[in-house]
């Protein structure tokens, strides 16, 4: 029976009212006769796989020593598991309140959270995607702290009052059991004590709690006689304790930095006080105070000294010295330095019983921004090198490219180079966090994430099979010279920071090119080698792009221009010529205007290159009369033709990287052609210059092209984004510190109107209307809606463009849409994506021999596909802010159109494969994901998922082949989603299992005096002290219990076999209890009910008991 889904049906009502917009123009063949589409709306649907990256804010911090899992909750209510590599998991609290604290019922598959809103949370982890079972929310009182005792069920709750309550982890109902602070300290204090900042129980007696209150009131309670058995007093506050595992001792860190020891028979002073980084004065006085100890752990050994782990405690004069965590083992302390702050750690251990010998190995340390585990059991304490994928952030994401379904040699090729990259000094351990199962998923197919960032690096991510691994990091700052010091700051930045950052990149992964653009207007195209290389000389191209220059600014036409190139025309390549990067010396007019000179330097000594990535050339853009060069908004890499193209405000610019010279440098307007009706007029007077006919030869040495456009203006773009809500955000001032402009010359009127280019695409198609042989092209789209074509008159056959004149010539608009061009594409008349023609990969380090063979083995061009007079062959996809629009070629006409958003605009789009077709997938900055079908434009999915709160979102978020999307939702974490229904269906599959079936560890024996004499660990039937029949039911206004949603379908979702039937026989016992109580509660209102009708028949009848008949 086939399953009826609401959904669907939304879909296709919202389709239906929406084919208004989908238009197809008259006179064009119906749809069925275009192309037959297989794609419809039940191939979609939205949902969230996994997150990859650092918990963002963290807070506090849980591990469980059986299940080997650990837990880090967040400022924002995110819970966050780890177990082996590749094994993680997200969940979110819906109140997004801050994480207190956590704590695992230790092999359970469950955990407990409490968070700042004053609510618990019991969440099942024995399903893949884990529920809230159980939620109680305190309405009186403040929770500050939680304890759980080992294999116990009873939660101990500590509140802000200095009172403790107790709950039941099963039902999640609060016990009538309850330590008020006022008992707990009677009269050892003359004022409150202040919150509860510590509850544990007595390692050999589980009848014994101590309870640390913050004004440094320590507090022995015994649970049966309900009174105090000891008070210990300080006069500092308390900021943590910690237990001998004999229970005999116990070590509270203070606000002043001291560790102080206690034993629990003698409360009058303390028997050990120690300062560990404080000063000894030498006439015997009290050390100068340090800073707090936030958290001391005190760890035994069976064979050797017992290890005290303490965060904080620092001298006051350490002033900027960053975090440590100190390790006293014996008579040796070590202070181990961490890059940020310390928000938790926890020291993992051989046993989970507290009353063992701990037998430590292991320190996890939550930092801020990192997590660091550290190696006990080694000299010199070194830390392990962590699986997980927590270094996104090392510095922040500018940019963000997303590959699905790639050549499948990417990946042990990026691995192999990247392998040798790696830090050395690891623990030779293997990773102590180590639970969970990998998933069974049958998601094969490799991908790749690249990541550019604000240092000027780009990372290769594999991100196949749902796990996130890095595989390759480049340094693309190596290339430039750097500043020692704030004072050698070149005075041509034009950014004030991050100079280096990673604008926009392309990378083809047939060929391997990949080519990046940088936030001071630089372009480098690299190429994969396997072998080591030295550059002594980095090849180096200027480039002088300017546009509409006024006649008080031109510059005299007959002056000297500073030519970027050999200006020897016999010279095709650089190195036969002088050194490219002296070609240009910095050209000052007399007023002392910047001229002429790039925002970088590049490096004069020789570059030792690595295997993997190699500079093949750098591209920089110049500045112009005192004006500095506008920032790169698009880019484009033709391995086949050996091109490089890019574009800014002020036009584009076109290299070939074989013979590294400029081959077309182009001003926007001048794409249109003069009687094109969408050209925008310039807004200055032009010099009169010679007529160019829109070529460029290649061995023009004088470079005449460089004259085309100039302008006396520079600024950096800005664009709006206008939300439902009237909210109005700057797309590039907001969140990119890295590309505040300096230069401000240019009105904000001038800076919105300027035409840049926004998109390019490398094709072969008909560049002329009802042509009929196809040839290469080169699309492009502007910000303001047009997209026009170029005709590159390029040589056959590989090689031969080496030796011959390439040319150029702007063939005007093809259409116009409204908002800018965000992605272009090209389909052949089955609808089949025609991609852009690429060379196969070869080293250009190799033998002679080898790149022989390596060249027979290169793709060359695809033969380029011819018209019939009179009929269309292909299909142009073109897409805007605004509109999508298929064209049909070579006729150039216009056969559908379909407007995506009205009040808002898209903010990426991009032509993907699904379920072997193709279809436009669009990110609105309403927060709607939409896919539309091709070449119709039927609307397939519209799903309101995400409103865009943050311009990170706007700079990361693409889209993948196969349904794949993802986004930085946080500064440290990516998110991925899938838009297709069968990812959705099997992610249960794919996903990893946090729980598997372990044995708890055997408890250690008391040994035969001990049990004999008492001396072993007492045990406590806490059932008898807090149950109902003992303690009484709870005040109801003290707390209210919410059901979660998981409680009775939690084990839907459970692993099969053990797991799974553990799981649902545990909630099958949850609901039979429940079941029970219910019953037991009409039980006794039955019986009330009957003893309230036995005392009325009593009273009726001792009142006629000695009454006659006649005197009733």
């Amino acid at each position: 029976m086939k399953k009826f889904n609401i959904r669907k049906v939304l879909d296709g009502l919202t389709a239906a009212s929406s084919s208004s917009s989908t238009t197809a123009q008259p006179g064009t063949p119906r749809e069925n006769d275009v192309v037959q589409e297989t794609l419809q709306s039940e191939h979609f649907q939205l949902c969230k796989t996994v997150r990859h990256g650092f918990p963002y804010q963290p807070s506090s911090m849980a591990f469980d020593p059986v299940q080997k899992i650990l837990a880090v909750g967040t400022q924002t209510g995110a819970l966050r598991l780890f177990g082996r590599a590749g094994v993680e998991c997200y969940c979110q609290h819906e109140s997004g309140a801050a994480v207190i604290q956590l704590q695992f019922l230790i092999n359970e598959g469950a955990l407990v959270s409490a968070l700042a809103d004053d609510s618990i949370h019991l969440w099942n982890l024995r399903q893949k995607i884990p529920a809230i079972l159980h939620s109680l929310k305190f309405n009186r009182e403040r929770i500050t702290y939680c304890h759980l005792p080992f294999q116990s069920k009873w939660l101990y709750i500590g509140s802000e009052r200095g009172n403790i309550h107790i709950v039941n982890v099963e039902s999640f109902t609060l016990s009538g059991y309850v330590i008020m602070w006022n008992k707990a300290i009677e009269l050892s204090t003359k004022t409150h004590p202040g919150p509860v900042v510590h509850i544990s129980d007595n390692p050999m007696d589980e009848g014994k709690l101590l309870i640390g209150f913050e004004c440094g009131v320590v507090v022995l309670w015994d649970l049966k006689s309900k009174k105090a058995d000891y008070r210990y007093n300080y006069d500092e506050a308390i900021h943590s304790v910690a237990w001998h595992h004999e229970g005999k001792q116990f070590v509270c860190s203070h606000s002043d930095g001291t560790l102080t020891t206690w034993n629990i028979r003698a409360p009058a002073k303390p028997a050990q006080i120690i300062t560990p980084h404080g000063k000894q004065p030498k006439d015997g006085k009290k050390p100068e105070p340090c800073k707090p100890i936030l958290k001391v752990e005190y760890k035994t050994t069976r064979a050797g000294d017992p290890f005290m782990v303490l965060s904080g405690g620092l001298s006051y004069d350490t002033v900027g010295r960053r975090a440590c965590l100190t390790v006293m083992h014996g008579k040796s302390t070590a202070v181990l330095e961490m890059d940020y702050p310390i928000v938790d750690f926890i020291t993992l251990c051989e046993t989970p019983y507290p009353n063992d010998f701990q037998e430590p190995y292991a320190v996890v340390v939550l930092l801020e921004k990192d997590l660091v585990v550290i190696d006990l059991g080694q000299i010199g304490y070194p830390i392990f090198e962590s699986p997980y994928p927590l270094s996104i952030h090392e510095s922040p994401v500018t940019c963000c490219e997303y590959f699905a379904d790639c050549p499948s040699e990417l990946i042990p090729a990026l691995y192999s180079v990247g392998s040798r990259q790696k830090r050395q000094g690891y623990s030779k351990k293997e990773w102590p966090i180590s639970g969970g199962n990998w998933g069974q998923g049958t998601q094969t197919y490799p991908e790749i994430i690249i990541t550019g960032h604000a240092d000027g690096s780009i990372k290769f991510w594999d991100a196949s099979a749902l796990m996130l691994q890095v595989l390759y990091k480049l340094k693309t700052a190596k290339v430039f010279e750097r500043a020692r010091g704030k004072e050698e700051k070149p005075s041509t930045d034009i950014v004030d920071e991050d100079p280096f950052a990673i604008q926009t990149l392309f990378w083809c992964p047939e060929s391997r090119m990949l080519c990046v653009a940088g936030v001071s207007a630089h372009v480098i195209i690299y190429r994969f080698s396997k072998q080591e290389a030295t550059t002594e000389v980095v090849q180096l191209l200027e480039v002088r792009m300017q546009c509409e220059f006024s006649e008080a600014d031109s510059p005299d036409p007959g002056g000297e221009q500073t030519p970027t190139l050999p200006t020897s025309a016999a010279s095709s390549s650089p190195q036969e010529a002088e050194p490219p990067n002296q070609l240009t010396a910095g050209v000052n007019s007399s007023e002392g205007a910047r001229d002429n000179i790039p925002c970088l330097q590049v490096r004069s000594s020789p570059l030792k290159q690595s295997p993997g990535y190699q500079v093949e050339l750098v591209v920089q853009l110049v500045w112009v009369s005192g004006e500095p060069p506008q920032q790169i908004t698009s880019l484009a890499v033709n391995s086949s033709f050996g091109l490089v193209v890019f574009g800014n405000s002020n036009g584009l610019a076109v290299v070939d990287y074989v013979q590294k010279t400029l081959l077309l440098n182009l001003g926007t307007s001048e794409l249109y052609s003069p009687s094109d009706p969408c050209q925008r007029q310039p807004r200055s007077p032009r010099k009169p210059r010679q007529p160019s006919g829109g070529f460029c030869d290649s061995n023009d040495g004088s470079n005449n092209s460089e004259d085309r456009c100039k302008s006396p203006t520079s600024a950096k773009m800005s664009r709006k984004i206008s939300s439902s809500g009237e909210q109005k955000l700057d797309l590039d001032g907001k969140d990119n510190a890295f590309t505040r402009s300096r230069s401000s010359s240019v009105t904000s009127i001038d800076r919105e109107s300027r035409e840049a280019i926004s998109s390019f695409y490398f094709c072969e198609s008909f560049p002329r209307k009802s042509g009929s042989l196809a040839s290469p092209c080169l699309l492009v789209g502007t910000t303001q809606g047009s997209v026009m074509m170029v005709a590159l008159s390029l040589q056959p056959g590989g090689d031969q463009k080496l030796q011959q004149p390439l040319s150029f010539a702007s063939c005007g608009t093809l259409v116009h849409l409204k908002g800018g061009i965000l992605t272009m594409a090209l389909l052949d008349a089955a609808g089949t994506m025609l991609p852009p023609s690429c060379e196969a990969w070869y080293d250009p380090n190799a033998s002679d021999e080898e790149k022989e063979k390596e060249k027979t083995r290169r793709r060359r061009p695809a033969t380029p596909p011819s018209s019939q007079e009179g009929q269309d062959s292909q299909f142009a996809v073109l897409c805007s802010e605004k509109q999508a629009n298929v064209v049909a070629m070579p006729s150039q006409t216009s056969i559908y159109k379909h407007n995506i958003t009205e009040t808002s605009f898209v903010l990426r789009a991009d032509v993907v494969q699904m379920a072997g077709a193709y279809c436009i997938a669009c990110f609105c900055a309403n927060g709607h994901i939409m896919t539309l079908s091709l070449p119709s434009l039927r609307p397939l999915l519209d799903i309101n998922y995400l409103p865009l709160t943050d311009m990170r979102i706007a700079r990361t978020f693409c889209f993948s082949n196969l349904g794949q999307a993802l986004y930085l939702t946080s500064p440290t974490e990516i998110q991925r989603i899938t838009y297709s229904q069968e990812t959705c269906d099997n992610l249960q599959e794919m996903l990893s299992e946090l729980f598997t079936p372990v044995e708890t560890p055997e408890a250690p024996n008391r040994g035969f005096f001990k049990g004999l004499f008492g001396g072993g660990a007492q045990s406590l039937d806490r059932e008898d002290l807090f149950g109902e029949t003992a303690a009484g039911k709870a005040s109801r206004s003290l707390a209210q219990h919410i059901p979660g949603p998981g409680s009775m379908e939690g084990m839907k979702g459970a692993a099969s076999g053990v797991v799974g039937d553990l799981a649902r026989a545990r909630v099958a016992l949850d609901e039979r209890g429940q079941k029970l109580g219910e019953l037991e509660e009409r039980t006794a209102a039955m019986m009330a009910s009957a003893e309230s009708f036995s005392k009325h028949a009593h009273d009726m009848m001792v009142k006629y008991k000695d009454k006659k008949w006649y005197q009733l």
